[in-house]
C-alpha cells in the first residue's frame, strides 16, 4: 500500500496529493474508472498544447484501488482564496477573470467535444427536470448554432491558481467546443446569483454582486455581444446543470429553467 503524505486540497471528485518534483497527483474517488481519468488527462493535453495557461499532464496511475493523474505543480493559491483575503482587490480579479475568458474564447480546439452534444446529454438525463422543461430545453438548444470556441465548463475563480509565473487555470474535465455565451452563462450560474455551498466564506456572498457586475462588464468589453443573447439561453444552461446533483441551489436553477415555458 502506498502512502500519501500532504494533502493539499480536497474536492468534489478528487484530492490533491504533493507528489513528485515539479508535480501534484490528482488521486480520483473510490469508484472513479480509469477511463474517466484518461478522458481528463486527454482533454488537459489539448487544452495546454493550446498555449494557454493550464497545467501540463503526466502519467496516470493507481494508488489503492483509485486512479491518480499526475499534474504540473502550481503553487499558490486560488483566486478565490485571494479575494477573500484581499476583498479590496475584487475588481483587479474579476477584469484578471474576464481576460482569462476572453483569451480562452478566442481559441479552436477541433478534436475538443461539443458543448450542445454536451448540454443535450445532461438534458436528456436529468432526473430533476421536469418533462415539459426537458422538452422546452431540447427545442431551444437544437436552434443553437454550432460554434468551435474553447469553453472550460466550470470557470469560477476557485478554478483559477495564482501564483509569481501568473493566473493558471485547472481542472478541464467539462472542456469542450461550443458557443461562449454558454460558457459565460455556466459561469453567470456559478457565481452570478444562488446560494453557495456549507462552508463557503461569508466574504464571497458580500462581494458576489459587485465582482460579478465588473466580470461580466469587462468581458463584454473585450468580447462584445448583446444582453438578450446571454439571458436567451441561460434557461438551457440551468436545465443542464440540474443533472448535477447541486442540491444547494436547486430550487434557483428549476426556476431559471422554467422560463423556457413562458
Amino acid at each position: 500500500m502506498i502512502a500519501l503524505e500532504t494533502r493539499i486540497a480536497v474536492g468534489f471528485t478528487a484530492e490533491i496529493y504533493d507528489w513528485k518534483p515539479g508535480q501534484v497527483l490528482k488521486l480520483f474517488n473510490l469508484g472513479k474508472s480509469r477511463g474517466t481519468v484518461e478522458y481528463e488527462a486527454n482533454l488537459t493535453r489539448l487544452v495546454h498544447k493550446t498555449g494557454l495557461p493550464s497545467p501540463a499532464v503526466g502519467e496516470i496511475i493507481e494508488i489503492n484501488g483509485r486512479y491518480g493523474l499526475e499534474l504540473e505543480r502550481v503553487d499558490g493559491i486560488s483566486m478565490l482564496q485571494a479575494i477573500v483575503r484581499q476583498p479590496w482587490k475584487s475588481g483587479y480579479y474579476a477584469h484578471m477573470l474576464a481576460e482569462l475568458q476572453a483569451d480562452m474564447h478566442q481559441r479552436q480546439v477541433a478534436a475538443l467535444p461539443s458543448l450542445k452534444e454536451r448540454l443535450a446529454g445532461k438534458i436528456t438525463w436529468g432526473v430533476k427536470l421536469p418533462e415539459e422543461v426537458r422538452r422546452a430545453a431540447m427545442a431551444k438548444l437544437e436552434a443553437l448554432p454550432e460554434d468551435d470556441k474553447l469553453c472550460h465548463g466550470d470557470f469560477h475563480p476557485g478554478n483559477i491558481l495564482l501564483n509569481e509565473r501568473g493566473p493558471v487555470i485547472i481542472d478541464w474535465i467539462d472542456a469542450t467546443r461550443g458557443n461562449p455565451l454558454l460558457d459565460v452563462d455556466r459561469s453567470t450560474l456559478l457565481f452570478g446569483g444562488g446560494r453557495f455551498p456549507a462552508g463557503t466564506p461569508w466574504m464571497v456572498s458580500v462581494i458576489r454582486a459587485s465582482f460579478y457586475r465588473v466580470y461580466l462588464a469587462h468581458y463584454r468589453r473585450l468580447m462584445p455581444f448583446k444582453a438578450e443573447k446571454l439571458a436567451m439561453w441561460l434557461p438551457v444552461v440551468a436545465a443542464a446543470r440540474l443533472d448535477e446533483n447541486i442540491y444547494f441551489d436547486e430550487r434557483r436553477l428549476l426556476s431559471i429553467a422554467r422560463k423556457l415555458l413562458e
